[in-house]
């Protein structure tokens, strides 16, 4: 990297698990680099000068970040790091390295800074001369860095933009080794795992992973939404919890991605993977278990313009069941999969009078499985199920994401039936707060709901929910014996992926139990979705308004169950 190159987009998460977007700054004047390395001396000194420039720069649109590509490290090991030489700095984690290789970086120690106007490299090197390998003096004599920067602030061209920098090398080992990754056996095992199932014939995704041909078009926009996270999309802190339906690329995939689209996406020997996936021919992927639902509702069909924003559609439905029933399984099929990005899908009583006449009734509301894709349509766990009854109506949240064509979207419900009354009842608890208010302008403005639970219970999964402000959420517990734990954290909250997430192993909510759900907003010009950064935003259905809302999928104990579950929690 020198003076006058180039900075590509990047996201990565700091040591405290906050996601930060490079383009994400471009509203600043410059944003500043010191390349962080557990263990080095030349880090650990340079840093107390680091934190310094950024308190005297503080209120003059100047952003200051380190950032560690260190083979050896992670982020536990950083935060470790930042705690013990107090760090007051935000350490971005390039635990994959394809950052740091693309920055060409090379030594710990070294500052560098990236000019938002053009997002090229205004200068890169030392800090200032205070400091060498054996010695340091009293007093820097030459402020590199500080003249750099008081050389953008007021826009001139900076007058020293090389210098030499001290530090500690950064191993870079995967680097020399592009051009042995294999497509058919290290490439194409990770798109069937992980891609296919939305970029396939009729899938969400916008064009169909048939071959390496196919794959080799859009191998740097791949490379892009993988540098970006916007790609596969998964949104939780990889540190907290564990998830069955986790579609996140680890550090090792990413790397085997990335350096095969670098070193030319070449085909290689053997019969290609992505020609032989097989698809289910079923309407319903529930149907090889279960054979066919055994009733189906149908949900109004909506009219998709070729273009344009289209708000949350909600469909109001009568339970056509026609007798009380115990669901053990439903399931969503999309009427055109392109456009249909998600359903959430609630039943109950409906208001009787007032503005929310014939809406489902908040406290009251219960929630069955919706339909985003990768979400899964499996019966509901444990043999547990959900009573339906006769006089319920059905609200289908559908959004709906254009796709350059018009098209008429006609989706329909599958219920499979329990034969008798399952051994647990299944049920959604709903978290919201309607009173959120969220300033005009707020870049990240929180708000919090909690809600406490009166049985032991099993915790399967959580749905956080808010629409184009949101931001970021955290999901915690405050156990009755004083214990908190975070069950999930969403850094990088996406208003067009409305995931659930489905955890390895329930989670046990001893009685008592309070839970959390602390959710921050971006209702900044920043936020490139904000319909308007301008007004304050209260509470509503549509996506122009916010919502502060979760959906947790639970059962309760028996009393048999709970001394099981209780010693889980002493031995862990």
């Amino acid at each position: 990297m020198e003076p006058g190159d180039k900075v590509e987009n990047f996201r990565l998460l700091d040591q405290k698990g906050g996601s930060h977007e490079l383009f994400y700054y471009d509203d600043q004047k410059a944003l500043i680099f010191l390349v962080q390395g557990n263990g080095c001396p030349i880090v650990r000194h340079a840093a107390a000068r680091f934190q310094e420039l950024k308190d005297i720069y503080k209120d003059q649109e100047v952003e200051f970040f380190m950032i560690n590509s260190n083979l050896q490290d992670n982020r536990l090991t950083i935060r470790e790091e930042a705690k013990e030489y107090n760090y007051d700095l935000r350490i971005l984690v390039d635990d994959s390295q394809i950052i740091g290789e693309s920055l060409k970086l090379s030594r710990t120690g070294e500052v560098f800074i990236i000019n938002p106007k053009n997002w090229s490299v205004a200068y890169i090197g030392a800090i200032d001369d205070r400091l060498t390998y054996e010695n340091q003096k009293e007093k820097a004599s030459k402020h590199f860095l500080k003249d750099a920067i008081d050389d953008l602030l007021k826009d001139r061209s900076v007058s020293v933009p090389r210098t030499e920098s001290l530090g500690c090398l950064i191993n870079f080992p995967n680097k020399a080794e592009k051009q042995l990754i294999s497509y058919v056996d290290d490439v194409a095992p990770i798109l069937v795992e992980n891609c296919t199932v939305c970029h396939r014939e009729g899938g969400v995704g916008p064009w169909v992973m048939s071959d390496h041909k196919m794959v080799k078009g859009f191998s740097l926009m791949m490379r892009e939404v993988v540098r970006t996270k916007r790609m596969p999309p998964w949104h939780a802190d990889p540190l907290i919890g564990e998830y069955s339906n986790d579609r996140s690329l680890n550090a090792e995939e990413v790397k085997t991605l990335v350096h095969w689209i670098e070193a030319g996406a070449k085909r290689g020997d053997g019969p290609d993977p992505l020609k032989q996936v097989k698809l289910s021919t079923s309407v319903w992927a529930n149907e090889e278990e279960l054979g066919p639902p055994d009733y189906v509702i149908e949900i109004p069909s909506t009219d998709v313009p070729a273009t344009g924003v289209v708000d949350y559609k909600y469909q109001y439905v009568k339970n056509s069941v026609g007798k009380d029933i115990w669901v053990k399984a439903t399931e969503i099929v999309p009427g055109d999969r392109q456009v249909l990005h998600h359903v959430i899908t609630s039943f109950g009583p409906t208001e009787t009078r007032g503005p929310r006449k014939g809406k489902l009734k908040f406290r009251e509301r219960k929630g069955l499985r919706g339909y985003a894709p990768g979400i899964n349509s499996n019966p509901f766990p444990d043999n547990s199920g959900t009573f339906l009854p006769a006089d319920a109506t059905f609200e289908f949240q559908m959004h709906y994401t254009p796709v350059g064509r018009a098209t008429v979207d006609s989706t329909k419900m599958g219920i499979w039936v329990a034969d008798e009354k399952p051994e647990h009842e299944i049920f959604s608890m709903i978290m919201l707060n309607p009173r959120i208010r969220i300033p005009a302008g707020a870049k990240e403005h929180k708000e919090s709901v909690s809600r406490a639970v009166s049985k032991d219970s099993l915790l399967y999964s959580v749905l956080p929910h808010a629409h184009y402000r949101g931001k970021k959420m955290v999901v915690a517990a405050y156990y009755p014996d004083g214990r908190t734990e975070i069950l999930l954290s969403v850094p990088n909250y996406d208003f067009n992926w409305q995931t659930s997430y489905d955890f390895q192993e329930p989670k046990f909510i001893p009685a008592g139990t309070t839970l959390i759900q602390h959710q921050w907003w971006d209702n900044s010009a920043q936020n490139k979705a904000n319909p308007d950064p301008t007004i304050e935003v209260t509470w509503g259905d549509q996506s122009f308004e916010e919502m502060l809302f979760g959906a947790y999928m639970m059962r309760v104990l028996k009393e048999e169950e709970v001394p099981y579950y209780r010693n889980l929690v002493s031995k862990n």
